[in-house]
């Protein structure tokens, strides 16, 4: 797991929410949290920013939506590899003969 130095600044206008998803995706796209890395869990990263967990679980579903992270159940959530494309579900069509 990986130790994050986020920070929070309560005076900033942009939500808690905001400036965690964007320290986050900084350190995502600048390689210093490597794919497969697995984040600090909501509730442990909420007590040591000292703010409520579901500041850090919309910054987490807001990651997951981008592609940039990845649920891996109880396990937690780590960092997807590929540049953080999701996966596209392709419809297969039928072929005409």
């Amino acid at each position: 797991m990986a130790k994050l130095n986020v920070r929070v600044n309560r005076k900033r206008p942009e939500s808690m929410t905001r400036q965690i998803r964007e320290q986050l995706n900084a350190m995502i796209d600048a390689g210093s949290l490597a794919a497969g890395t697995f984040l600090p869990s909501e509730r442990e990263l909420a007590n040591s920013l000292k703010v409520a967990r579901n500041v850090v679980r919309g910054a987490y579903e807001q990651l997951m939506d981008a592609g940039k992270l990845r649920s891996e159940g109880r396990k937690g959530r780590s960092v997807r590899s590929g540049g953080g494309k999701k996966k596209s579900s392709k419809s297969s069509k039928a072929r005409k003969k």
